[in-house]
């Protein structure tokens, strides 16, 4: 059971690296066809590149995957399903006016010129 342990374990560490080093010769692909020609930078290694990727994490976060951006939507259908129906109806009332997503609203008579 130990073997099997390991086995998958050194597979895992093995495909890690593959796509890491993938993921870094597209970045540094990707930079030395654009940022030189650019903007007159130089060309970066596959190092670099990896640096790049690295610092990168560490200033937006995660490289990706749903999760992360997709709790927001979670915490929002639960708020959701907590809500009265005259709570919902209030709610997507104050909608209205400042989300592009619904009916704009309709000056009243009041608004408008008379002769």
């Amino acid at each position: 059971m130990k073997s099997y342990r390991l086995v998958r374990g050194l597979k895992f560490l093995v495909l890690a690296l593959v796509a890491v080093t993938i993921l870094s010769a597209v970045v540094m692909s990707l930079w030395n066809w654009l940022m030189p020609p650019l903007f007159g930078l130089r060309v970066i290694t596959l190092w670099q590149a990896l640096g790049i990727l690295v610092f990168s994490r560490i200033l937006f976060g995660r490289f990706g995957g749903p999760r992360r951006r997709m709790h927001w939507r979670h915490r929002m259908m639960e708020r959701w399903s907590q809500m009265t129906p005259e709570e919902r109806e209030k709610w997507t009332a104050g909608m209205k006016g400042g989300c592009g997503r619904f009916e704009p609203q309709v000056p009243g008579p009041a608004a408008s010129s008379g002769s």
